[in-house]
């Protein structure tokens, strides 16, 4: 039954080998592809666009027909012809103060800012991909040498089972070691699911709505030498700052919108009217008179949006260079682990476990300190793995710190 339960994890291990192969640059490129959010966010792009072609339009024209001194009662009637006044006339509203120029400019700092909340949120979505897709990564790795140790520990069970049959060991020492193979078998299953949650996630951040699990991965192999912070740099391309500098922009444009709002527009009318049976040209001019309502509600809250921008970008310098030294300082102690402390720390735990089973086969330890041995390798190559997928998503956030695109 365990020698079934072995092959049906090797056979998994296998169908997951000979699955769709998936790099981390595809996985980037299909996520930026088909995401419904980024689709969301290009059509606010759209709306905002919309904005500024209305925000050029000028006031439309007001066509007025009346007419006046009707009267159908009493003895005294009016004649139509001589004594009905009838007026045409158009008004037109003339926009002083820029009023035109500064509502587009406003417009346009609306759509541009919109197109950087789609650049902030396609690099978000990169982020968590690469997050993702080295955990899947790793969590694949660490299931395949988990099936490996499992395989492994098969041959140390099958050489007791022969011991006990030939009658040279205990069937206690026997139970011992099929005990732990039990053990490395469940940890082999678990690793299994822990792969295929992790490919699941992988797809959710994609923004996928199927979810293959059979995956081929880039390897997780560690670089030796990971991107250097550097601040300038991520200040000049993180779209967080971009971002806070364009509402302050933005804010200003607006500012200059309610200035100009507080000036009052010209109404110019024209027209005809005909009076007493005679046709004549009436014409006329309407000025609303500043006196108590000059905009100065809609200025002060513009004046304070500015204030309040100007501290959203100072606020987003600190977080940036917060962020970056704390990826900087992560990467370094990642790749201290990788490259300094667990070759030694593998090396040794594979030369002891060597040790103990030539030893063991020569009588020289116990059955105990030979599964001791087995058991420090296993977790040492696990923890390895381990390290060198978080050493991955710690370059992944440093290049996210750096403002990367990609």
């Amino acid at each position: 039954m365990r020698t079934c339960s072995v092959l049906l994890l090797l056979a998994t291990a296998a169908r997951l080998g000979a699955g769709e192969s998936l790099t981390l640059d595809a996985a980037v490129s299909q996520a930026r592809t088909s995401h419904p959010l980024l689709a969301a966010a290009s059509g606010r792009i759209a709306a905002a666009e919309s904005g500024i072609v209305q925000a050029r339009l000028r006031p439309n024209p007001r066509l007025f027909v009346q007419t006046e001194n009707w009267r159908n009662w009493s003895t005294a009637q009016l004649s139509t012809a001589d004594q009905i006044d009838t007026f045409a006339y158009v008004s037109q509203v003339i926009e002083t103060s820029g009023k035109r120029s500064r509502r587009t400019a406003l417009a346009q700092t609306a759509a541009r800012r919109s197109e950087l909340e789609r650049e902030l949120l396609d690099r978000q979505i990169v982020a968590r991909v690469k997050q993702a897709y080295w955990a899947a990564a790793g969590a694949a790795r660490i299931h395949q040498a988990a099936v490996e140790n499992l395989a492994n520990f098969r041959q140390i069970i099958e050489y007791h089972e022969k011991r006990v049959r030939e009658g040279a060991l205990a069937e206690a020492d026997l139970l011992k070691v099929q005990l732990e193979g039990e053990r490395l078998r469940l940890a082999a299953n678990t690793a299994a699911l822990d792969a295929e949650r992790a490919a699941i996630e992988l797809g959710r951040v994609m923004g996928k709505t199927e979810f293959p699990t059979a995956l081929v991965f880039n390897a997780i192999d560690p670089p030796e030498s990971p991107p250097v912070a550097d601040l300038p740099r991520a200040l000049s391309e993180r779209t967080e700052l971009k971002l806070a500098l364009q509402a302050r922009e933005e804010a200003t444009a607006n500012l200059a919108l309610q200035r100009s709002l507080a000036k009052s527009d010209v109404d110019v009318l024209f027209g005809y009217k005909q009076t007493l049976g005679l046709p004549t040209v009436m014409g006329g001019v309407q000025y609303n008179l500043p006196i108590s309502n000059r905009n100065q509600g809609a200025i002060g809250s513009a004046e304070a949006g500015i204030r309040i921008a100007d501290s959203d970008i100072a606020a987003a310098k600190a977080i940036i260079q917060a962020e970056l030294k704390g990826a900087s300082a992560n990467v370094q102690t990642r790749r201290a682990q990788v490259f300094e402390s667990l070759p030694k720390l593998r090396a040794q735990s594979r030369e002891s476990a060597a040790i103990a089973q030539a030893a063991y086969r020569e009588g020289g330890v116990d059955l105990l300190r030979l599964l001791d041995a087995e058991r420090v390798r296993i977790e040492t190559e696990t923890l390895y793995y381990q390290i060198v997928t978080e050493y991955r998503q710690s370059i992944a956030a440093l290049e996210t710190a750096m403002g990367a695109s990609r």
